[in-house]
């Protein structure tokens, strides 16, 4: 069996651990029946995670394998990873979604993808990333009693995702710990506004509102000063056509939307600016996780 799950893009800008999109840059874990336990991991963050003292996907999997059959995993695991480590695409998200995917498949349980979300927020308890990993698009989500509710939309083929992955990588854990406790009411309502605004062009395919909407008052500006060079990758994508420009949940990546005509102009521009960079353009992706047998 082949699992492959897209990275995501959360936040986007104000909608703040609600709002997520996929885009079309896949890790793989091909997963076999062995008579003893293998791991191999190859790609993207190899040498990191093989010095690790635990592999994430792995220890999940197996926990939840031996919870659906009462067996003990005996399994070859092959990872062949795309999306970059630490950098705000989704790849602690993709390892939650991917392991449960492969557990429930490999004991034979079928399980819905909406109650997979829902699964997931046992470790990851913000549905930003972990939503659009398994059902692609772009997705708004809410939890509720330990449940996600989300709506999801189609991400049509004349939107591209330009994406600049700097050098360095930004801390989850550090980044959100620097953030405010109170904010005052005027930035609050900015931030609902816009992520409604943006909400409304996603789902009305109005995509030029998206120029004049998306503004964030609560996490943005912060984050952005450990990678300074982050605030002229906004001006410049912004300034070549781009729809929206922002942080990559906490970064160190940054997203930029912007029409199939108008990315590669983008591209170039940022490119040029910033030779240590990685700036390349995706596909989105509509469907999230997949299994192939």
């Amino acid at each position: 069996m082949v699992i492959t799950i897209p990275a995501t893009s959360a936040n986007l800008g104000p909608g703040f651990d609600t709002m997520g999109l996929s885009i079309n840059l896949r890790n793989e874990v091909e997963i076999v029946p062995s008579p003893y336990r293998e791991i191999i991991i190859d790609g993207e963050g190899a040498e990191i995670l093989r010095r690790a003292k635990r592999n994430y996907f792995v220890d999940i999997f197996e926990q939840t394998y031996r919870e659906l059959t009462g067996k003990e995993p005996k399994f070859k695991i092959r990872f062949f990873n795309r999306i970059p480590i630490s950098r705000g695409l989704g790849s602690s998200s993709s390892a939650i979604v991917g392991a449960l995917t492969g557990a429930y498949e490999m004991a034979g349980v079928p399980i819905r993808k909406e109650k997979l979300i829902s699964l997931a927020l046992k470790y990851e308890p913000h549905p930003d990333n972990i939503t659009p990993a398994t059902v692609g698009g772009f997705c708004v989500a809410k939890v509720k009693r330990e449940r996600v509710y989300f709506l999801k939309k189609f991400i049509p083929p004349l939107l591209k995702a330009v994406i600049v992955i700097p050098n360095r990588p930004i801390s989850t854990s550090k980044s959100r710990g620097a953030l405010k406790r109170e904010y005052p009411l005027k930035d609050v309502v900015t931030n609902i506004s816009s992520t409604a605004m943006i909400t409304a062009a996603f789902f009305s395919e109005r995509f030029e509102m998206l120029k004049y909407v998306v503004e964030d008052k609560v996490h943005q500006e912060e984050r952005m000063k450990a990678v300074p060079d982050l605030f002229k990758v906004r001006e410049i994508a912004l300034n070549n056509g781009a729809l929206m420009a922002t942080l990559s949940g906490s970064g160190s990546s940054y997203f930029c939307l912007a029409y199939r005509d108008d990315a590669y102009q983008i591209r170039d521009a940022l490119a040029t600016e910033f030779r240590d960079f990685m700036v390349r353009v995706y596909h989105f992706d509509n469907y999230g996780v997949k299994v192939y047998r």
